[in-house]
Parts: structure tokens; sequence; C-alpha cells
């Protein structure tokens, strides 16, 4: 998730397991580390200011390790389309001058692939929603700055620069339709860039990986032949797990509005309700399981601001599996509907 102006971090929803050693990987570090185990190479580093690592099955350490090479290239071309702080980026651009010519492939096909799930979530998905983020980022940066948050006034005001259907798409121009619109693509960048980052290695016949560009996505089943097995962060304990799931060719993200918060009461968060400006409330988490990693990480956005009928339909609909962690300490899974 690429965050907006503020000095602000991405918490960790999910702890990554080597399943057939039996070996619990701690959180990554910064920087890298190649790690060995039997036909199994391990990168961990950062991307989009993330957390990230990579678990390669290759007999080969040296080929493995060029592979490794080569996905950090596509992600780091790749963030240098996406980036907000990067002032020269095609979505810094875009956002500046509210219009970008001869867009990139990579955005035209992020963009197209938001506005699909924004019309799947009836408008709960929205990359649009930076002008938000920028309302709440400069709320609270303000000395003795109003504990209640932004006024409805403001809220309103921002919501006049919200809608992802002002966003106009073609092959040669991404234009806003309203001025000084704003767009983040912090609900599905890192997904779409795990995505990328998978197509890669299996163009190059890799059968067996786990790719974790801040959402997780796998290629097969580990080398023990054994599902990957990882753990989902429990909300009020940080760093505790509160459920374990096994991955084989699908990709799970998870999204809170705990993973980066405003106020020191940690009242607003970042994810923000196209619908009427106010933060998230209605879950501390939710994990989703899909078949690709953007999906995934678009719709855990998505469904910590729907009820639960409207995330069973959809649910149902596209074959997921959804996990949420209540304000009270419950949970509720969602799996596809006979």
């Amino acid at each position: 998730m690429m965050l907006g102006p503020l000095n602000l971090t991405r918490r960790r929803f999910i702890t990554i397991a080597a399943a057939a050693a039996g070996l619990a990987l701690p959180v990554p570090r910064r920087g890298l580390a190649a790690i060995s185990q039997p036909q199994l190479r391990i990168w961990t580093g950062s991307a989009l200011g993330a957390d990230a690592m990579l678990q390669i099955a290759h007999p080969d350490p040296a080929a493995a390790d060029r592979l490794i090479e080569l996905s950090l290239r596509e992600v780091e071309r790749l963030e240098r389309v996406f980036s907000l702080y990067s002032s020269d980026s095609a979505l810094s651009r875009l956002n500046r001058d509210g219009y970008l010519d001869d867009p990139p492939a990579d955005l035209l096909r992020i963009m197209a692939d938001s506005e699909r799930l924004s019309r799947l979530t009836a408008g709960a998905f929205d990359v649009t929603v930076q002008p938000l983020w920028d309302l709440y980022a400069d709320h609270f940066a303000r000395p003795a700055a109003d504990p209640a948050g932004p006024s409805k006034a403001a809220r309103e005001a921002a919501l006049a620069r919200v809608g992802h259907s002002r966003v106009l798409l073609d092959t040669r121009r991404i234009a806003f339709a309203t001025p000084s619109m704003g767009v983040t693509l912090n609900g599905i960048a890192q997904g779409y860039i795990t995505d990328r980052v998978v197509e890669l290695l299996r163009a190059q016949g890799i059968a067996h990986a786990l790719v974790d560009m801040g959402e997780t996505r796998a290629i097969g089943g580990h080398p023990s032949g054994t599902p990957w097995s990882v753990g989902i962060e429990d909300p009020r304990a940080p760093g505790e797990v509160i459920e374990e799931v096994q991955l084989s060719d699908c990709a799970i993200a998870t999204s809170g509005g705990y993973g980066t918060q405003f106020d020191p009461a940690g009242k607003f968060n970042h994810i923000f309700d196209p619908s009427d400006g106010r933060t998230s409330w209605r879950y501390l988490s939710v994990a989703v399981i899909a078949a690709d990693a953007a999906t995934a990480d678009a719709l855990s956005t998505a469904f910590t601001l729907m009820t639960p009928e409207a995330t069973q339909r959809l649910v149902t609909a596209l074959d997921l599996r959804a996990h949420f962690a209540l304000p009270d300490g419950g949970r509720i899974t969602q799996i596809r509907a006979a």
C-alpha cells in the first residue's frame, strides 16, 4: 500500500510460515537476505513502503537468485509508475495535472481493474479517495486538532472531488472530470504488483513460489507437497496470529483500520467510505482469499465498509473466502454459499 504525504507505515497483517520445515519465518527485515532451505530461496526486504518476501523453489540457487533479481527490477519499475512520493511518477503527474497523456500500460490496467471493482462493490472500493486522505492528514497535522475529526462541511467539500465514475479512461489519456481530484492506489497496488511478479515467475517456469509484495499470492503449493501456510494477525493483539490459512494457487490480502491511524485515540484510519467521507468502523480487519492478489487486495478494503449481506453476495458470486474480525472480539468466516 502506498501511503499519502504523512510519514506513516503500513502494519503487516500476515505472518508467513515455511510449512515443510515447520519453520515460522520472522516478519521480514529491511534490506536483503537470502536464506537457503532445501530447494527454497528466500528473499526479504521492502516494497511500496511495506515488508516484502519472495520464496522460490528451484534446484539451482544461482538461478533462483537471478529470478529474485528480475522480480525486484519489476517491482522497482512499477513503483516508479504508482508512487505518490516521487514527483515524476505517472500517478503523481496525473494527480498534479488532472490528466495524463500516453499513460503507461500498467497504470491503464490498474485503473481499469479498479473501475471494475468499484462497480462490483457498489462504490465501496474507490481509488479517488485521495482528497479524503489529504483532509484527514491535514486536520490531524494541526496543533490542537479537534479530536472529533474534520467537520461535516469539510468532509462534504472533499467528497465533491471523489467519485470513481469521474475518471475518464482511454488508451491515450487518463483525465479527471472534476478539478482537484486525486487517485491513491493504496487499496490495490500491492496486490497488482504481487500479481505481476507471479506472472514473471510463471513465465520462467516456476511451479512453487510464495510472492508477498505487501499482499500474498502462491504459485502452486510448498515444494514439500503441502500448501503454503499463512497466519492472519489478531487486530487486538498485533503480532499474534488469530487464524492460520492454507494457500495453493491463490492469494490472500488483509485490510484493517488499525493498520494506519491518524489520531492518538485510533478513531480515524486510512480506509475511507466514499459515501460519507468517514473512516471504517464495522470490522477490525478483513482478510479475503481470491484467485489473484489485486482482487483480494481491493475487496479486503471494500469489505471493511460493507454489510455482511453485501459481502456474502460477492463471496458467493466470485468464489471467495473472507474472514472478518469484529470489534467485540467475534469472528465471521464467509464461504461460497451452496
